[in-house]
């Protein structure tokens, strides 16, 4: 009998503990967790104005490239230039041996002097027969030859004359001048060298670099706007940087020009067309031959409303933002007029509205957030670009 209650009593005690254990680990079905805060990340609307830009690749070309050949055959007696160095229009760079177009010329010259005395002989003849025709005293077909004698010398006269100018440009052409002002290029001939008028390759090359130009080519959809723009009263900006346009980053500046020219039609291969530049190069930064990623000024919005590209999500129908409104959020439909990778343009929201920047995954209308505790942003950079 006291065994019985000694065992009643353990199974009791046992029953006891199993009843505790499983009600404190048993599921909490009856409570209800509180709603938690979702940490987000804010920006303040700006209002600002926001230029907008197109930007594409092109090449520096020299605004005037000359190859320097020889126009008469002959030996090189002087080089006058060193390469690299920069040069005038009209500066001596090399001179020609002209003692045989000097000796042409000189007897142009003679040739030209005898004649002038036959024809100084002539001409007092012709007088004195014209004086004698009146008293019948020559004949008159007499008269009449010495007349065309008269005119044949002079023709042979300018003849002559004609000879002289020619040699004379003859020997104009021993003396190389720069037709341009420019840099020189690589010498490919020396001195003591016979030079020929038809040698493929001439002495070398005198190419200006300021000013100089910027060839690119944009869509063909940009011919309204760059009609627009050839046609405003100032120039349309221009900006030349180094390298190619990475995720919305350029490189050094290296120069400031203006919009010089569209091409007279797109091409119909690649749907483009090509457009021209030109630029004051006096530090020389841009270089002949060079690629540079180009940058022009297409138009400016007044008072935009400025966010950071983040902040605007994309529906099924429309894009939208997620407003702070106190602790909770509220969706707001908004229209984009323009974005890069820099900054968005946005219609529907005020200036100084506090929008979620980060966290939005999480988020749907009227969830609680937690804006994490950093200032908002706002949005300062005046010159973004800003692609149409």
């Amino acid at each position: 009998m006291q065994i019985k209650r000694k065992t009643a009593l353990i199974v009791g005690v046992l029953l006891v503990l199993a009843i505790a254990a499983w009600a404190l680990t048993r599921p909490a079905k009856t409570r209800l967790a509180a709603p938690t805060a979702i940490p987000v990340r804010v920006v303040s609307v700006a209002q600002q104005d926001i230029p907008r830009f197109v930007s594409g690749i092109g090449t520096v070309l020299s605004l005037h490239s000359v190859v320097i050949r020889p126009q008469v055959d002959g030996i090189l007696t002087q080089l006058l230039v060193k390469e690299g160095q920069r040069v005038k229009a009209g500066d001596l760079l090399a001179t020609i041996d002209d003692r045989s177009i000097r000796a042409s010329l000189d007897q142009a010259k003679a040739l030209l002097g005898e004649n002038q005395a036959q024809l100084q002989v002539a001409l007092i003849n012709l007088q004195r027969y014209k004086a004698l025709s009146v008293d019948d005293g020559v004949s008159k077909q007499t008269y009449d030859q010495q007349q065309a004698l008269v005119n044949q010398l002079k023709a042979t006269a300018q003849g002559n004359q004609a000879a002289i100018d020619a040699e004379k440009v003859q020997l104009s052409y021993t003396q190389i001048r720069s037709p341009v002002s420019g840099r020189v290029g690589i010498r490919t001939v020396d001195e003591g060298n016979f030079l020929r008028m038809s040698d493929a390759q001439g002495l070398f090359s005198v190419t200006q670099i300021d000013p100089i130009a910027v060839e690119f080519s944009l869509p063909q959809q940009m011919l309204p706007t760059l009609q627009g723009l050839i046609a405003a009263p100032a120039p349309a900006s221009v900006d030349a940087y180094l390298g190619a346009d990475t995720d919305g980053q350029t490189g050094d500046l290296l120069g400031e020009g203006h919009l010089s020219l569209i091409d007279n039609q797109i091409s119909s291969t690649t749907g483009t067309l090509r457009a021209k530049a030109e630029f004051n190069n006096a530090t020389q930064r841009l270089w002949p031959g060079q690629l540079v990623t180009i940058k022009i000024q297409t138009g400016l919005d007044k008072n935009a409303l400025v966010v950071p590209p983040t902040v605007v999500q994309r529906g099924l129908d429309a894009h939208f933002v997620y407003r702070v409104n106190g602790d909770k959020v509220e969706v707001v439909p908004v229209q984009v007029t323009y974005q890069n990778s820099d900054v968005t343009i946005i219609k529907g929201v005020q200036a100084g509205d506090v929008l979620v920047s980060d966290g939005q995954s999480r988020l749907k209308a009227g969830a609680q957030v937690e804006v994490l505790k950093e200032p908002p942003q706002v949005i300062q950079t005046l010159d973004a670009k800003v692609q149409p």
